[in-house]
């Protein structure tokens, strides 16, 4: 689909979007030590006439770029009520003049919608919606910037960064373990999205861009408002988790940090807010978190969460999700509270099977264990999945055992099931409840785990296998 409306009038100056991108026109790199220069950002254009960073965030392919993104994502509206499938119609009339509000530097971009969903470990993790338009400048922005600032960020350094990914910090993470450092410095910054300092941060910012009308755009994105409860209500602190910019500028933040550790030596891991140290004792894990501690609070106005941090042995830690064996080895395992996640999401689809065939629950399933197997294949042992396994096959069991309902069914379905007549009969009145049953030897028989696999049942071990046969 083309958006004629889009087009800056000067795209027969450009060449190809991908070479454009890896040298963005509008960014000077400033880098400390020479082993950190970024070899594709050159020197900024101001805005006194001659093309500048803007222009490179509002050409057209671009601009084009970062709306099939969005749509691509979909996502829910903002406090406009705008859906993706309403923004290409609203383009081809209003691009135009909101393009031209971008250049001379007028354009307020609107309030965010405050959503509210709960963490994994307690309390509410805040999300603010931005409308689609501005989620398509943010994802132009983004596509822009990405490349001035992402050759320069630290090796440590894998959130939100291409090429990277959350199971690569994990693999580094296991790396230093097996050099020998054995304690963890887990650092958890509280309420990171919440308190990031705006001139913090776009200090930070301005050291690499020259472009003000850029630096200003990226300001008023930072406080734009929030919407909750009808009223909106200004934002003096803290980047929304929910826009395409709020993860790079997450990580220029973030960056201090990582030059910090780097500085100091340490052996570190670290992905968006999830920062760990490793260390070879409990006394200097203690004393390195003692000084991030001042660092944060003094230079990024960050403060860290003593409760939720802690220096301690990486086996009773969990980092993305995983954890590791206490041995020499360290193999990566799943964490306990991963697998406690897992059953959390899986109850409400098992609880809605009570009600239909075991066939389209089991196809349900299917999605979610599918997905899990993937992100956890590199775990080095299979007990977590043989656990987990057991327990989806009793759930689905309970179900049997539920939809049989009265003891004269129960009777006739074990003994269809090939259970013996009089140890069906006292099975069937035994008395006990759902889950206890679903565990006894007469319903493991009655209903095989072949049966459920016939069923179309997922097995999160045998995808296990399967995925790292294929790794």
């Amino acid at each position: 689909m083309m958006l004629h409306s889009m087009d800056d009038g000067g795209a027969g100056q450009r060449t190809g979007k991908s070479e454009r991108f890896r040298e963005v026109g509008g960014g000077t790199v400033e880098v400390p030590g020479s082993e950190r220069q970024a070899s594709g950002a050159r020197s900024a254009k101001t805005s006194d006439g001659a093309p500048g960073l803007l222009e490179e965030v509002l050409c057209r392919e671009n601009v084009m770029a970062a709306y099939r993104r969005v749509v691509r994502n979909a996502g829910a509206a903002g406090v406009d009520g705008m859906t993706v499938e309403n923004l290409m119609p609203y383009c081809r009339k209003h691009w135009a003049a909101i393009r031209e509000k971008l250049v001379q530097g007028t354009y307020r971009p609107q309030p965010v919608r405050r959503v509210s969903i709960p963490k994994p470990g307690g309390g509410k993790r805040h999300l603010g919606i931005p409308t689609v338009l501005d989620r398509m400048i943010q994802q132009a922005l983004h596509q822009a910037l990405q490349p001035i600032f992402d050759p320069t960020f630290a090796d440590e350094s894998y959130g939100f960064r291409p090429g990277r990914s959350a199971l690569g910090a994990v693999e580094r993470a296991r790396s230093h373990i097996r050099a020998g450092h054995r304690w963890v410095v887990d650092l958890d910054i509280a309420s990171f999205f919440d308190r990031v300092n705006h001139d913090v941060l776009m200090a930070l910012v301005a050291r690499r861009l020259k472009d003000k009308r850029v630096l200003r755009l990226i300001r008023r994105y930072l406080q734009a408002g929030v919407l909750e409860g009808g009223l909106v209500s200004p934002r003096r602190k803290g980047t929304p988790q929910g826009g395409p910019l709020s993860p790079l500028l997450s990580n220029i933040l973030l960056d201090e940090l990582d030059r910090e550790l780097e500085r100091r030596g340490h052996r570190f891991v670290r992905y968006a807010d999830d920062c760990n140290v490793y260390v070879r004792s409990k006394a200097a894990g203690e004393r390195v978190m003692a000084s991030l501690e001042r660092f944060l609070a003094k230079r990024l106005r960050l403060q860290v969460n003593r409760s939720k941090s802690a220096v301690e042995r990486p086996w009773k830690r969990k980092f993305l999700g995983y954890t590791v064996t206490p041995e020499r080895k360290a193999r990566l395992r799943v964490s306990p509270e991963s697998m406690q996640r897992l059953k959390a999401k899986l109850r409400p689809l098992l609880r809605r099977g009570r009600g239909a065939s075991l066939a389209r629950t089991c196809g349900e399933l299917a999605p979610t264990l599918r997905g899990w197997a993937a992100y956890y294949r590199k775990v080095e042992t299979k007990v977590s999945f043989e656990v987990l396994d057991e327990w989806i096959r009793r759930k689905l069991r309970v179900i049997y055992w539920r939809q049989w309902k009265r003891g004269k069914t129960r009777y006739r379905e074990l003994v269809r099931r090939g259970i013996d007549p009089e140890r069906a009969r006292l099975s069937a009145g035994n008395g006990r409840g759902p889950w206890w049953n679903a565990g006894a030897s007469h319903m493991n028989q009655a209903i095989p785990t072949r049966t459920l696999r016939q069923l179309g049942l997922l097995s999160l071990l045998e995808e296990h296998r399967r995925l790292q046969c294929l790794s």
